[in-house]
């Protein structure tokens, strides 16, 4: 049960709760013409005042000549000075938008932009499900705090483009300054720490894309404990658990439950996206949250056992959006399920891989019970987070894979996975769609998929399974609401059989009332007549 609870929170933790912040929606056109290159975010926090103060410098590159820029940064914030391209430009800040009027146009080509602000950044009310600040402090005392923005995005504390179309290709730095002895984790590889009188400030920079709700920060009483992962291509990478020092005893068997769930991830999505730097988590007072190279985790160290070995079902989630997160990201919330319903459908991966096939197959059919089915999985084009974010995305979104996977078999079904996170056409750089994933599994399978990535995806229905009683022990089985054949498992008195159905009805013989789909691998509603 306890397995099940995790499984059904991770699906289902969220709907009851509206987000008032959000990012994503319709592009402006100010800012359809930006493509950002690299954020530097320097920052001092004052824990006393829950504050911060500092600047930020984003580096872009314009495709057309422009009078104004757009930029989104939350008004909790006061913007003091603005310079573009080294020099002071005149600006307004309204309604969680930074509008910049330089002297004259800002001409095509690469540009630079230079704010400075100051303020008390917008409080966490339910963090991660709400995004902003938590301040708090650990239980021997020391001050603790952790910054969520997965639905709001970065304008929570750093002025940004804030669209999940556009990430920073060269990656972020972030500088910032803390109260002496507390400990900053962020994203990437720890450059330096400069230690002042006062204060420390960590120097932390990735190279790699990044999108901008993992430009975060954590501060606490950490202590680092480490440990070496070889990954499937025989690389080295640093493993580091950023854990508060009244948890350290506890880190190492964790990094070695994190190993175990690196490599059966690595052997369904391909290498740790990010070798290059590190494999990172760090203890959060909330729950957890996907930070590329740092992912949050609040779990408690609440394990259940799995094929006789620990899991920790939040950390495997959230590791797993490395891969489908961080590495294949979407350029429209609308299509909010390929993160998070194929990483969720990568956890039952790992149930099947460490329990079984019967331990996989079992899990999706007591997590089919969290399936709302109230709106679709993919509600348009031009969708914001909030709108976009739904239980669905995470417990139909892995059915649907479940589903995939039955009716092209694992033959075709697996490499076609591996091939939607490593080829370079899918990841990094590269942002993906719903009709991408589409196309791709169309292509490997020799079979147009459309009409059933639209069934689930697109509408609310399930597939309708048309059952005729004849005479003489005979019944007509077809499928009345998709036009393409799909194989069904059919139980009669002789065992199981696969079948293809159309809605032409195949007729069988059976003494026995005939089961349709016993392991539940289609999300249906059987007419009988």
């Amino acid at each position: 049960m306890k397995s099940l609870f995790i499984l059904l929170f991770l699906f289902i933790g969220s709907i009851s709760y509206s987000q008032e912040l959000t990012s994503g929606g319709k592009l402006k056109p100010e800012q359809a013409i930006m493509d950002i290159r690299h954020y530097t975010i320097n920052l001092a926090v004052d824990i006393d005042q829950k504050s911060i103060s500092g600047f930020t410098v984003i580096n872009f590159i314009l495709s057309q000549s422009t009078p104004v820029l757009l930029f989104d940064l939350m008004n909790d914030l006061k913007v003091e000075k603005i310079w573009v391209n080294g020099k002071e430009a005149l600006f307004t800040h309204t309604n969680a938008l930074i509008t910049i009027t330089p002297a004259s146009p800002v001409a095509a080509g690469k540009t630079s932009v230079r704010v400075k602000y100051a303020g008390r950044p917008h409080i966490a009310a339910r963090p991660p499900w709400e995004d902003g600040f938590t301040w708090t402090k650990d239980t021997l005392g020391h001050p603790w705090v952790a910054v969520t923005a997965e639905a709001a995005g970065g304008q929570i504390f750093f002025p940004c483009k804030n669209h999940p179309s556009d990430e920073p290709n060269e990656g972020a730095d972030m500088i910032i300054t803390v109260p002496k002895g507390l400990v900053v984790a962020a994203p990437g590889l720890l450059q330096k720490v400069t230690k002042q009188k006062t204060t420390d400030t960590y120097y932390w920079q990735t190279k790699y894309t990044i999108n901008n709700y993992s430009i975060v920060f954590n501060i606490g009483d950490y202590a680092v404990v480490t440990k070496t992962y070889t990954t499937v291509n025989g690389n080295q990478v640093p493993m580091q658990f950023y854990v508060l020092k009244a948890d350290q005893e506890k880190a190492a068997h964790q990094l070695e439950i994190l190993a175990q769930i690196a490599a059966v991830r690595e052997k369904y999505f391909g290498e740790y996206p990010w070798v290059k730097e590190k494999i990172g988590i760090v203890e959060t007072p909330h729950l957890g949250m996907e930070h590329q190279t740092m992912n949050a985790y609040g779990n408690k160290f609440r394990y259940e056992r799995i094929g006789g070995v620990d899991n920790d079902g939040l950390m495997n989630h959230e590791f797993g959006h490395e891969w489908f997160g961080n590495k294949v990201t979407v350029k429209d919330w609308a299509d909010y399920w390929i993160q998070e319903g194929i990483c969720s459908y990568g956890d039952m991966l790992y149930a099947r891989e460490m329990g079984g096939e019967q331990e996989y197959i079992k899990r999706f059919k007591q997590s089919s019970f969290a399936i709302a089915n109230q709106k679709p999985v993919v509600q348009g084009k031009d969708i914001d987070e909030a709108t976009a974010y739904i239980g669905d995305i995470y417990s139909k979104g892995a059915f649907f894979m479940h589903t995939l996977r039955y009716v092209i078999g694992d033959e075709v079904f697996f490499p076609a996975l591996k091939q939607l996170s490593t080829n370079i056409q899918y990841t990094y750089d590269n942002l993906v769609t719903t009709d991408d994933v589409e196309k791709l599994f169309s292509k490997a399978a020799a079979t147009d998929l459309k009409p059933l990535f639209d069934l689930y995806l697109r509408t609310t229905q399930k597939l309708e399974v048309h059952i005729t009683a004849l005479r003489q022990n005979k019944y007509k089985i077809s499928i009345d609401n998709i036009d393409i054949p799909l194989p069904m498992d059919i139980v009669t008195e002789k065992g199981v059989q696969k079948i293809i159905l159309t809605k032409k009805a195949t007729t069988i013989s059976s003494d026995v009332f005939p089961q349709v789909d016993p392991d539940m691998y289609y999300l249906k509603k059987i007419i009988i007549e």
